[in-house]
């Protein structure tokens, strides 16, 4: 994942941040506890694409 496209990727849905998991290829938002997966190198920004993760305990 380019360095350069995460600084301007968001999430689409609250417009915060996102954090690159480069063993899940998925791109994560915290607040919205959503991951995005990256298919050959495209991320897919789709809400209805996401997987929902689990809070931590």
């Amino acid at each position: 994942m380019d360095a350069r496209l995460l600084d301007i990727l968001v999430c689409p849905l609250c417009k915060g941040p996102l954090e690159y998991d480069k063993k899940a290829q998925e791109l994560t938002c915290r607040p919205d506890r959503l991951a995005y997966p990256v298919r050959d190198g495209i991320p897919i920004m789709w809400a209805d694409q996401a997987r929902k993760i689990e809070p931590a305990l």
